[in-house]
This record gives C-alpha cells, sequence and structure tokens, in this order.
C-alpha cells in the first residue's frame, strides 16, 4: 500500500469507534500506544512490553484491532478484537 493510500485509510477511521490502537517507538527509548487520528499518545512505557498490554487491553475493550511495530516503524505483529 503506497504511503499515500495509508494515510487516507488511517484518516477515514480517525476518531470513529473503528479507530486502531498503534504500539510504537517514542521519544527516550520509550514507548507509545497511539490511537488512529489522535497524535497525543493514549499511553506511554519505559518497555515495549506494557504497552503492548495495554494497547491490547484498549483494543479489546474498544472492540478494534491493536497494531504492534517495531523499531523501525514497521508493523510486526496485529491482534484482532472486532466483533
Amino acid at each position: 500500500m503506497s504511503e499515500m493510500k495509508r494515510d487516507e485509510y488511517f484518516k477515514e477511521r480517525a476518531g470513529t469507534d473503528e479507530a486502531r490502537y498503534h504500539v510504537v517507538p517514542h521519544q527516550d527509548n520509550h514507548w507509545a500506544v497511539k490511537k488512529e487520528g489522535v497524535e497525543e499518545p493514549r499511553y506511554t512505557a519505559k518497555n515495549k512490553s506494557d504497552a503492548v498490554e495495554e494497547a491490547k487491553k484498549m483494543a479489546e475493550e474498544a472492540g478494534t484491532m491493536a497494531y504492534i511495530h517495531n523499531e523501525d516503524g514497521q508493523i510486526e505483529t496485529q491482534h484482532n478484537y472486532e466483533e
């Protein structure tokens, strides 16, 4: 998927109940959980595993998906909690 198409895809879901949660690298070697369409992290952690657990909880409660990114920003795994 091209970067432009991907950005449009995320933009369409941003701010809706379908918005997904992403675990991404954050400043100072920390990790953040971000909801699509929201710049400010919903959660930050010193280690990736804590951020992953929090993202999975958020996604499960919202009935959506959690995407786990690696240090380079590429998606490495996803967890689907959609009904």
